[in-house]
């Protein structure tokens, strides 16, 4: 979001009642803290008071006659206030670590049921700094920032009630000042906020570099571009310093303004309170009081109106987090059929019907949410339980919008995709996404252990389970390899492992689950040939019996499919039966052939 729109930003509260749902059950323990927090400000703005007494009484009249009652008031409130201070200092902690879990777990929960489309149209790195930073922001609203406020402000007013009361005259001398600090406080506030943000900015961008310069090393050598990168970065790192001393000297001239106008308001109370005790109107210590009080009240207002810059700022957090809570998924259950089959985090598995296979398109027609034209058209197939259906083109050509729209990532724009003769939206998405088997052409796996990752496809498979799905897709090799078998660790996302060793093992988790419809995404792209043929013949066994959509890169492993489907430029333009296809001489038929040349070709010259 740009700086100006940061700036046009005018929610009420802060923003708060927006994310008063989070709030609502520490509704108590905010109380308290805000509580405590007057408290702390009321005891801290009558500490002085305790000097006045000792240089009137104790030194002023030369006695002692009060000083063991003294000592323990003053023991009793200073204990007072360590114990507030703990137990509100121990909430805030608390607050902010609760609101942020529930904020993130929120966040963390509904992206859960998000559709494809929304990652498709937003990067990882917008979606992540809503569920880590935004929320860290808010939490830190909720507790410390409200803390600030609360007991700077309460400061003042405590502390403009006590000058008040005791010498009204020196009290509006000082409180003369204030309107003046304010305003250049506020002057060298806006200009700090503003450098600020643009030095995270350059901070971004140097971050970014940084993590290009060492995942894009081999490129950059390959393309011997080292001075144009080590150029852009000092640039930047150029950039960031200029931008930072012009900050810093700002801060520090703040920084100065603050002390400056302290020593004003001290200056303004030793004249006129040191007129005033010399002509006896006021006792040294209620001069000691004010002059306390006079060095004291600038850094809160400082702090206030930091504070109030801050809020500011986070109100874009609040707005985005919001946005991203407020976004509808473009694939979402009625009503009636969560009332009868569950949501995702509350399934009625009770009421779930068994799936048999049958799958149909009805006169669908398709476009992707951020596309502009139709990708399907009154397309119309028939694939009964057990059917074997290949989906082939070149890469990029849209292979895989059929599957998307049977695993009901994507809903049709027009038309029905029925399973077992039913619309599909007349059920759950987890009921159907529970009975299919999905192996990507770029495997992902957890971190975790391979018993763990296996035991994603099904939760209560037992060792023997998982060893047999192993052996079905010839992956015990993978095990052999490892020092621990089932117990050893793939690392993060698996990298650990090669590129085919994460396929066996994300091909052997699907087939773990029992799915009854099987999709492979190009599932053997990343194996080798030897590995490839074993694989081919576990997937012959596997797919019996089930209904499979195979979208191939190597069409020599769907010569045996019930029905290709050929794709080209996002529409599908010939179907049949390999030997059917290869008589027609068409598209396919290139495909083939110039597929076989270049494994002849390949294999003459190894």
């Amino acid at each position: 979001m740009s700086e100006n729109n940061d700036r046009n930003i005018r929610l009420p509260f802060f923003g708060i009642p927006k994310v008063l749902p989070f709030i609502r059950p520490y509704r108590r323990r905010v109380f308290w803290m805000i509580m405590m927090g007057i408290a702390a400000s009321l005891v801290d703005s009558i500490f002085p008071l305790f000097n006045k007494y000792a240089i009137d009484h104790f030194i002023g009249e030369e006695t002692l006659d009060t000083i063991w009652p003294f000592i323990g008031l003053f023991f009793a409130i200073l204990i007072f206030y360590v114990v507030i201070n703990y137990i509100s200092v121990y909430w805030c902690g608390m607050t902010e670590m609760d609101v942020d879990r529930d904020l993130r777990d929120a966040s963390f929960n509904h992206l859960q049921t998000l559709s494809f489309a929304f990652c498709n149209q937003n990067n990882v790195g917008y979606i992540h700094a809503r569920v880590m930073s935004d929320t860290g922001k808010i939490g830190e609203l909720v507790a410390w920032r409200m803390m600030d406020i609360i007991w700077n402000g309460s400061y003042i007013l405590f502390v403009l009630g006590v000058m008040l009361t005791i010498n009204t005259k020196l009290a509006l001398y000082i409180l003369a000042l204030v309107p003046v600090a304010v305003i250049l406080i506020t002057y060298f506030q806006k200009h700090l906020v503003v450098l600020n943000r643009k030095i995270r900015e350059i901070n971004s961008r140097i971050t970014s570099d940084f993590n290009e310069g060492i995942t894009g090393a081999r490129s950059i050598k390959t393309l011997v571009v080292e001075d144009t990168i080590n150029g852009d970065f000092q640039k930047d790192t150029t950039e960031m310093r200029t931008t930072s001393v012009r900050a810093t000297r700002y801060s520090a001239v703040f920084s100065a303004t603050v002390t400056m106008m302290g020593s004003l308001a001290l200056a303004l109370v030793l004249w006129q309170g040191g007129m005033l005790t010399k002509e006896g109107v006021m006792l040294i210590g209620t001069l000691s009081v004010f002059m306390n009080y006079a060095i004291n009240m600038m850094e809160p207002i400082q702090a206030i109106i930091e504070t109030i810059a801050a809020l500011i700022a986070i109100q874009v957090n609040i707005e985005r987090f919001t946005k991203l809570m407020a976004t509808e998924s473009d694939v979402a259950d009625r009503p009636d059929v969560i009332e009868k089959y569950g949501d995702t985090f509350n399934p009625k598995k009770e009421n779930w019907e068994k799936l048999e296979g049958d799958v149909e398109f009805r006169d669908v027609s398709f476009m992707y949410p951020d596309g502009n034209e139709m990708v399907l058209e009154h397309f119309d197939l028939k694939v009964p339980a057990g059917t074997n259906v290949a989906i082939v083109g070149e890469t990029g050509a849209g292979k895989s919008t059929l599957v998307n729209l049977v695993c009901r990532f994507f809903e049709p724009t027009e038309g029905q995709v029925l399973i077992d003769g039913r619309d599909a939206r007349d059920r759950s998405q987890l009921w159907l996404h529970s009975n299919i088997g999905y192996v990507l052409q770029t495997p992902h796996l957890f971190s975790g252990t391979v018993r763990d990752n296996l035991r994603y496809g099904k939760p209560d498979a037992t060792d023997e389970e998982i060893l047999a799905a192993l052996k079905l897709v010839s992956a015990e090799f993978v095990l052999d390899k490892m020092d621990k078998g089932l117990d050893s660790e793939v690392g993060e996302g698996g990298d650990m492992l090669s590129t085919g060793e994460k396929q066996l093992l994300s091909f052997a988790r699907a087939i773990l689950a029992d799915p009854r419809i099987l999709v492979l995404d190009e599932a053997t792209a990343s194996i080798d040939t030897l590995t490839e043929k074993a694989i081919q013949d576990a997937i012959a066994t596997v797919i019996k019996g089930r209904t499979s959509f195979v979208i191939a890169h190597r069409l020599s492993t769907i010569v045996d499919a019930d029905v290709i489907l050929v794709v080209r430029d996002g529409k599908i333009i010939e179907r049949g039966r390999h030997r059917d296809l290869m008589k027609k001489k068409g598209y396919y038929y290139d495909l083939y052939t110039r597929q076989y040349e270049e494994m002849v070709i390949n294999a003459v010259s190894a």
